[in-house]
């Protein structure tokens, strides 16, 4: 996967905010050397988030996202601002643009203590330097700059890189629970929920994670895997499966054999494992008229037996046997107030990146509010969780037998 096919989630999010007519959509072109933002003396001009995945040195593989003036007014105005505290939520690293000429107003120093709050490393940029050849000297975490006359734009994206998350901070997918050398085992139904002529994202990078680590990876449908595990000399070092298979994979794979899912092992790569295990408990506590919220980082066309709309919500009334509300959200829509709900469960997150993730699931935790992730509700609910998370002792004693 070269880094013109890095997918977002996996991505350096890289967020432009300020007041209007700042300079941000400028500021962003000259970064980039493209023309991603409409420009103009105008105020508001920008007036949604526009985002783009490229590279961009030194850094790599980046989501630049420009966002609309945090001063915007009237009913319009607060839907934008509404838009662009979104766009903090999944922010790695948060450029704040100012202009030199007038310093700080209230909403730059609002933004600067959401940085805070949310614990986003953040750089003040003050632009328009041209104007103001003479200023103080900048501290630590500001540069001055000028996006028309692209004075300092080179040290900028240094002083950005800097402060930006490495792939050295990320967490594994499964190829430190390899050896080189080692052999997986990838459980990949293919039905009529599966995409045409792809696999999808989790099963690409665990592959890839895998052939990192030095191992090999075999792949197999649901129902060859037996057959497959009894050609092996030596058992396979962990089988790893579609969380809609679970239960007939668990009952085909022997249990000296690790066992776990794409759906695990994404929960842990994106940070939501830990508490993803520990929420699932509240399942047991669900009672007639509940409501339960199933969120997807994702959007796609829900085929009849869709996993997040119909699976799930059908295994979860079979095994509680309680009624429930079910209610459902997708992509970048998450509800703030989440209050009304027994419990949360979140897809792999795939198509997040980590942050945003975590911000969900602090969302959740700040609220008192279980969540789970699919593969964990899935293994729970079919009775193989602790199996599921056993490469993780730790997690696994915590688990009642």
């Amino acid at each position: 996967m070269g880094l013109n096919e890095t997918p977002s989630g996996e991505r350096v999010h890289i967020g432009f905010f300020g007041r209007r007519n700042a300079g941000k959509s400028s500021l962003v072109n000259a970064v980039t050397g493209q023309e991603l933002a409409v420009v103009s003396d105008t105020r508001g001009t920008t007036t949604d988030p526009v985002s783009k995945a490229m590279e961009l040195l030194p850094i790599g593989p980046v989501v630049i996202i420009d966002t609309p003036g945090f001063d915007d007014e009237g009913a319009l105005g607060e839907l934008r601002v509404r838009k662009t505290r979104q766009i903090l939520n999944k922010s790695d690293v948060a450029v704040l643009v100012a202009d030199c000429t007038e310093g700080l107003k209230d909403c730059d120093r609002e933004l600067i203590e959401i940085f805070r709050q949310k614990e986003i490393p953040w750089l003040l940029v003050w632009n328009k330097c041209d104007l103001k050849p003479e200023h103080p000297e900048a501290k630590e975490n500001e540069i001055y700059v000028s996006a028309t006359e692209k004075i300092e734009i080179e040290a900028l994206k240094e002083k950005i890189a800097a402060i930006g998350k490495t792939e050295e901070n990320k967490l594994m997918l499964v190829g430190d629970l390899m050896h080189p050398g080692d052999m997986a085992v990838l459980v990949i139904p293919i039905d009529k929920a599966a995409p045409k002529g792809r696999l999808i994202l989790p099963q690409q990078q665990v592959i890839r994670d895998i052939l990192e680590a030095e191992g090999a990876a075999v792949c197999v449908k649901e129902y060859e895997l037996r057959e497959t595990l009894e050609k092996f000399k030596e058992p396979p070092a962990i089988v790893i499966t579609d969380s809609q298979v679970f239960a007939k994979v668990s009952a085909d794979v022997p249990e000296s054999i690790p066992l776990t899912s794409f759906s695990i092992l994404m929960a842990r790569h994106k940070g939501l494992l830990d508490t993803a295990v520990r929420g699932i408990a509240a399942v047991e506590d669900l009672k007639d008229g509940d409501t339960v919220l199933i969120a997807e980082g994702c959007t796609h066309h829900r085929q009849c037996d869709d996993i997040g709309s119909v699976k799930i919500p059908r295994w979860l009334k079979n095994y509680t046997g309680k009624k429930l509300n079910i209610e459902l959200c997708s992509g970048r829509e998450f509800p703030e107030d989440l209050s009304k709900y027994a419990l949360i469960i979140h897809c792999g997150g795939c198509m997040l990146n980590e942050r945003e993730v975590r911000y969900r699931m602090k969302c959740a935790v700040d609220q008192d509010v279980p969540i789970t992730n699919y593969g964990i509700a899935i293994a729970y609910m079919q009775g193989i969780l602790k199996r599921s998370v056993s490469m993780f002792p730790y997690l696994a004693e915590e688990l009642p037998d």
